[in-house]
C-alpha cells in the first residue's frame, strides 16, 4: 500500500508539473501534503515534516549552491572559460580536438551548472568548429555529454551534493569516486557515441548552424582574459581542496594538528568560501573591477538559482513526508527480500522518476528519499548509491526537461533529430555510468 501511495503521489506530481504547468516547487509541496495525508501522517505533523524537510535540505546545501553559482559567474564574466578553451585547443590541435573539448567542458562543468555551462561554452565551440571546418554537432556531443556527467555525478553540483547529504555519504568520497566513474562514462558517451551517431545518423552533423538563439554573446579578446593557470586553478579549487582533505583523512593520523587544519579547509562549506574569496581577486580585483561590480555579478548569479533552491527544498519536503510516513522503512524491508543490487535499485528508481518528472534534481532527491533504508541495510558504500542515483537521474532526457529544448534550439535540430541524438545520448550516459559504477564497486 505505501508504494501505491507513492506511485499516486508521483503521478500527481507529474500531472501538476507537465499538464497544469504549475510551478515545480508549489507542485512538490502540494504533493507532499496529499501524500502525507494518504500515508496516515497526523494532520498536525505534516506541516512540521515539510518545514523540517525544506530546512534540512537547504540548511547546508544553500551555502554550497550559492557560493558555487557565484564562483561560476565570476569565472564566466571574466572570460576564464574562454581562456581555458583557447589554450587546450591550441595544445591538442584539430586531430585531438575532442579531447580538448572534453577537458574544457569538464573543468568548466565542475564550476558551472549544465545549462549555464552550455551557454558559456557553445559560442566558443561554434567558433572552433568554424575555424577547423567541422560540424557543430561533432564538438557539441562530447561537450554536452561531459557537462551532463559533471552535473549529475559530481559535487558541488546541487543534486549529487543533496543526495550525498541525504544518504550520509562523505562529499569527498563521492567526488573522488565520481571522477573515477566519470572517465569511462565520458569516453563512451562522448567520442565513441559521437562516432556511431555520425555513422548511422549523419544528417545532424551540419556545418551551417545558426546559434543566434543564444542572444547577445560577450566577445573576449584573449589578452583581456585571465591567464590559463589562474583560470584553471580558480575553477578547480573547490575540487582540489575537498579532494586533498579526503586523501589526508586516510593517510594522516587522527588528531594530527596539520590534518585537522586540512579537514577544516577542505570541508565543503569552507572550500567553497575560500574558492569564492580567491575568485573575487583573481577574476575581479586583480583585473581592475570594483567591488560593487563584483558584488552585482554575484547577486545576479544568486537570482538565477533562486527557483532551483526552492525546488530542491520542495524535494526535501516530499522526502521528509515519505520518511515520516514510513515509506523508506517499508522499501528497506521490501528490498531486503530481493536479490537485486541496491546500486541497480537506486539507478532504476531515479531513472523512472527522471523520465516521469524531467528534472534530474527532483528525480535525484526523490530517489534518495526512497532508498535511504536500502542503503543502511545493504552495506554498500553510500557514495556508490549517490552515483547510481546520479546516473539514473540523467536517463532519457526528453520533452519535459528544459535541457532537451536547449539542445534542440542551440544545435538547430528538429524534434525527431533531438530525440534520436540527445535523448539517446543521455540514455547512453546513464547506462554507461551504471556499468562504470558496478566496475568500481567490484574493487570495494
Amino acid at each position: 500500500m505505501p508504494l501505491l501511495i507513492v506511485l499516486l503521489g508521483v503521478i500527481l506530481l507529474v500531472f501538476l508539473i507537465t499538464k497544469l504547468k504549475l510551478n515545480t516547487f508549489v507542485s512538490l509541496v502540494i504533493t507532499a501534503f496529499i501524500v502525507g495525508l494518504l500515508l496516515g501522517v497526523p494532520v498536525g505533523n505534516i506541516s512540521t515534516s515539510i518545514e523540517t524537510g525544506i530546512g534540512g535540505q537547504l540548511g547546508h546545501l544553500a551555502i554550497i549552491f550559492g557560493f558555487g553559482s557565484m564562483l561560476g559567474k565570476l569565472i564566466s564574466d571574466a572570460g576564464g572559460g574562454f581562456r581555458i578553451a583557447n589554450k587546450l585547443i591550441q595544445t591538442f590541435g584539430k586531430k585531438r580536438i575532442q579531447i580538448a573539448v572534453i577537458l574544457t567542458s569538464f573543468i568548466i562543468g565542475l564550476a558551472l551548472f549544465f545549462e549555464v555551462g552550455l551557454v558559456v561554452l557553445l559560442p566558443i565551440i561554434f567558433v572552433i568548429a568554424r575555424e577547423v571546418d567541422l560540424p557543430l554537432m561533432y564538438l557539441g556531443i562530447p561537450m554536452a555529454a561531459t557537462l551532463n556527467v559533471a552535473h549529475g555525478f559530481l559535487p558541488p553540483h546541487p543534486a549529487p551534493t543533496a543526495v550525498a547529504l541525504a544518504l550520509n555519504a562523505p562529499l569527498g568520497h563521492v567526488l573522488l569516486l565520481g571522477i573515477i566513474v566519470s572517465i569511462p562514462t565520458i569516453i563512451i558517451s562522448g567520442p565513441i557515441f559521437n562516432y556511431f551517431l555520425h555513422r548511422f545518423y549523419p544528417r545532424v552533423y551540419r556545418k551551417n548552424v545558426n546559434i543566434s538563439v543564444l542572444g547577445k554573446y560577450k566577445e573576449f579578446k584573449l589578452e583581456e582574459t585571465p591567464g590559463f593557470a589562474v583560470s584553471v586553478v580558480t575553477a578547480l579549487l573547490p575540487v582540489i581542496l575537498i579532494s586533498v582533505a579526503t586523501i589526508c583523512d586516510y593517510v594522516l593520523p587522527k588528531g594530527n594538528l596539520f590534518n585537522e587544519v586540512i579537514q577544516f579547509i577542505g570541508a565543503p562549506d569552507a572550500a567553497m568560501l575560500i574558492s569564492l574569496l580567491i575568485a573575487i581577486f583573481t577574476m575581479g580585483i586583480f583585473r581592475g573591477l570594483k567591488i560593487k561590480e563584483i558584488g552585482d555579478s554575484m547577486t545576479e548569479s544568486v537570482k538565477q538559482i533562486s527557483m532551483m533552491l526552492l525546488i530542491i527544498g520542495g524535494g526535501g519536503a516530499f522526502k521528509q513526508v515519505l520518511v515520516d510516513g514510513g515509506v523508506s522503512k517499508y522499501i528497506g524491508q521490501l528490498f531486503s527480500q530481493t536479490n537485486l543490487s541496491p546500486i541497480f535499485v537506486a539507478w532504476l528508481i531515479a531513472a523512472l522518476l527522471r523520465v516521469s518528472l524531467g528534472s534530474s534534481t527532483v528525480a535525484s532527491i526523490t530517489a534518495a528519499s526512497l532508498v535511504g533504508s536500502v542503503v543502511t541495510n545493504s552495506g554498500v558504500n553510500p557514495a556508490l548509491i549517490v552515483l547510481a542515483i546520479g546516473a539514473g537521474s540523467v536517463f532519457a532526457d526528453h520533452v519535459n526537461d528544459a535541457g532537451f529544448w536547449m539542445i534542440k534550439e542551440y544545435f538547430g535540430l528538429s524534434l525527431k533529430e533531438t530525440f534520436l541524438s540527445w535523448t539517446t545520448l543521455t540514455s547512453v550516459i546513464s547506462v554507461s555510468g551504471l556499468l562504470s559504477i558496478f566496475a568500481v564497486s567490484a574493487f570495494m
